[in-house]
This record gives C-alpha cells, structure tokens and sequence, in this order.
C-alpha cells in the first residue's frame, strides 16, 4: 500500500469538497429508493436535501479560487470586416486655387503729352495692335521736320567737301600740291559723313517720339476701367491708362504638398498633368494641364506653387475667382487598399485590427496614399480580415464574433452580445436554487 502525502491547501480543499459531493449522491440514491418503497406510490419528502445541498455549496465554494486565479476571459466582441482588397489607385490631389490672367499689362505714356482722343472703352475687348489713344503730337513732328532740315543741310555740305577731295587728288597727281592738303580734304569728307549719320539718327528719335503719340495694345484681352478722357495730360512712365487682362488662355495658382513635388515634376516631362477647375455653385468645370512648379518650397507652409493652363473661350473662369482644383499625378498600382474607416490613429503611428484564429490582432500600418474613402497602405495581407464596425471595443487578443453586414447595428457600437447570454444563464441558475 502506497501512502500519499498531499502539503497544497487548496489540493486538500477540492479533495474534500469531492469527498462531499460524493457522499451527498450517495444519500440522494439512498432516499430515492426509500421514496420508492413507500406503500400508495406517494414520494415522501426527503429530509437530506439540505444535508445534499450544504456540500455542492461548498464545493462550488471551494472552486471559485481556482477559476479566479486563472484571471477573468475577456468578452467576445460583435464586430464587421472587410477584405483587404488589391487594386491600382491614381494619386489624386484636391486644393483651392486662384484664377490668374497669365499677361496682364498696365499702359502707361512714354512721353508727356494730353490726350487727343480715346479710342477704346470699359471692358472692351482688344487684340494686339488695335489702338487705344492718341496723343497731341504738334511737338514731335516739329522736331521730325527740324531734325529733316539738318540733314539736308549737312548732305550739302558733305558733298561739297567730297569735290574738294576730289580735286585735291587731281592735283596731287600733276604735283601742283602736297600730300597734306589732300589728307585734309578726306578728313573733312569723314566729318561731314559722321555728321549726316549723327542728324539721321537724331531724326529716326524723333520719329520715334512721334510714334508714342499713337497708343496700341501690346496684346489681346479684355479692357479694365479707362481712367483718362481728351484733354487730359499725363505724364511718361507714371500715369496709368488703362489695363489690358488675357482672358483665354488662363491660368490658376495652387499650391502641391511637398511630398508630392517629384510626382509633379514627372508629369511636367510627359507634357503636363491633367488638371480639373470646378467653380463654386455649379458654375461648371474644365480641363487644363499642370504647366509650372515653382523651384522653392514654402518653408512656413511646406508647399509649392503651381500653375495650370486652361483654355476659356466661354470666359467663365474670371481673373481673382476660387475654383477647387482636382489634378491626377500618378497612378499606384497592384496597392493594398482599405477603407479610411479601419484606420486607427495612435501614439505609435496608425494601426489597424485584423482577425486572425477568431481573435483579434494589431497591424501596424504606413500610409501610402489616401483617396475618398480607401487608403493605400501596407502592413497588411491581401484577402486579410479587417475590423472595420466594433473596432473601438477591441484590444489585442479579444475575440470577436463577426456580424453580418445587413444586420441592425448595436446602439452602442458593436458591444459584446455574449453578456446578454451569460446574464440569462446565471437567472436561469438562480431560479433552480433551493
């Protein structure tokens, strides 16, 4: 015979607690045979039910340590997933932008003169050399004829020395004169030909003057406010006639996000990237291509401006006017995609949960690119279950009960149903108590 010694408390106290239970069956048949020899069939009350019912009290009692020290389950969660998906998405930006007239001119006199006559007016639209004013040219063209008349008179002189040069060399050749005397009938030919060349520039300036009395449009465009009327003097280089604004082509200023500045610069060498400007209340869209990238980077806003051409026959995108600007750089392709929904931002970056052997698993996560609703990202296993629904009652390593996504949502987000079940079983427990 082999004799056991047993040193833990608790092995003692379920041993007990077994040898309880045991003897407590032993009564129970004991009685029920008793019940059943009793003359009429009648089942008389049986006196060792409390005795029966003392010991699986205290076995329960006796058990209820050990379950609490193997620590308490977590609940299942009731929660929805998606898949994760493998498709190519297009990186698409959205900002506000500013339509800008591509040239825009102020004109302005080059002379000091008054205006004879206007030619243009408000919101006129102009094309390039049509005139806009004239200005009093009684000065200039006094100077043309002045300058006419000096040239004139130095031709004359000019071909007056060109004879004595002439026969200064004829004589020369019968030796009646020196070689000196001829080198000064050249010389002087030579002054008077720097001389008419001096006058005939002089008389080109002054037609030149003449020309700023008749003023043209440098380019086509639409006409701003005439701010002058005949009569008025203005003055060169300072007052301000008018201005002239392009209005097809034209362009918008935006800013691109730095991270985006090399994509930018890709689509720039493939003959620019298309670009949408959508105005405000409906006011329509239209198509343009990305034509410039400025070569510093805001260091207050860590952007970049842009600028996109957009053809405006019907001029509805105006000088000064916000639009919201859609452009396509780039396009990812075979991504892992998601939805924008599952993403959880914390303090180690972004993470979502993923369900794995009915449990649910951290996975840190890099965005790569997000666009409307799905986001770009890796960390994740293509055809991996997401949590999307629930999430928020998930920590690592609950289980999770995955719920149809026709079914009615939980008010309190996806909360465990498995409470409900436990709480109706523990009533159920308590009504058949003695």
């Amino acid at each position: 015979m082999t004799t056991l010694t047993l040193r833990s408390p608790l092995v003692l106290i379920r041993i007990s607690a077994l040898g309880l239970a045991l003897a407590g069956a032993l009564a129970g048949c004991t009685k029920q045979a008793d019940t059943t020899a009793a003359p009429g069939g009648a089942t008389a009350p049986s006196a060792a039910a409390p005795a029966s019912a003392a010991p699986a009290a205290a076995a329960s009692a006796a058990l209820a340590p050990a379950s609490a020290a193997s620590g308490p389950a977590l609940p299942p969660v009731t929660v929805t997933t998606v898949k994760v998906e493998q498709k190519d998405m297009a990186v698409r930006l959205r900002s506000v932008g500013t339509v800008s007239p591509i040239n825009s001119v102020d004109v302005k006199a080059q002379t000091n003169s008054t205006i004879a006559k206007v030619m243009v007016r408000d919101g006129q639209f102009v094309r390039a050399g049509d005139a806009l004013f004239t200005l009093d040219a009684r000065t200039e063209e006094a100077n043309i004829a002045k300058a006419q008349a000096q040239v004139a008179k130095d031709n004359a002189a000019l071909a007056d020395a060109q004879r004595q040069l002439k026969r200064a060399q004829d004589l020369l050749a019968q030796k009646f004169i020196s070689q000196g005397q001829v080198d000064t009938a050249l010389a002087s030919v030579e002054g008077w030909l720097a001389t008419l060349n001096a006058d005939k520039a002089a008389l080109d300036a002054a037609k030149v003057a003449l020309s700023y009395a008749r003023i043209n449009a440098p380019l086509s465009g639409r006409v701003g406010v005439v701010n002058v009327s005949a009569g008025a003097a203005v003055q060169a280089n300072i007052t301000n006639l008018l201005t002239i604004t392009q209005i097809n082509p034209i362009a918008v200023t935006f800013t691109l996000p730095q991270r985006n500045i090399s994509d930018a610069l890709a689509a720039l060498k493939d003959g620019g990237a298309p670009v949408t400007a959508t105005l405000a209340d409906n006011g329509g869209s239209f198509k343009g291509k990305l034509q410039f990238v400025d070569s510093v980077v805001d260091a207050a806003s860590g952007s970049v401006k842009a600028k996109a051409y957009f053809k405006n026959d019907e001029e509805k995108l105006w000088p000064g006017a916000f639009v919201e600007i859609a452009q396509t750089l780039r396009e990812l392709k075979d991504a892992l995609v998601i939805p924008q929904a599952a993403v959880i931002y914390g303090a180690r970056g972004a993470f979502a949960y993923a369900v794995q052997d009915g449990k649910a698993v951290m996975r840190p996560l890099k965005i790569v690119q997000g666009q409307g609703a799905e986001v770009a990202v890796t960390g994740v296993a293509l055809g991996e279950s997401i949590i999307l629904d629930g999430r928020q009652n998930v920590r690592p390593g609950s289980p999770v009960v995955e719920r149809s996504k026709d079914a009615p949502k939980d008010p309190q987000g996806g909360a465990s149903a498995a409470a409900p079940a436990a709480s109706a079983t523990s009533g159920a427990a308590k009504a058949s108590a003695p």
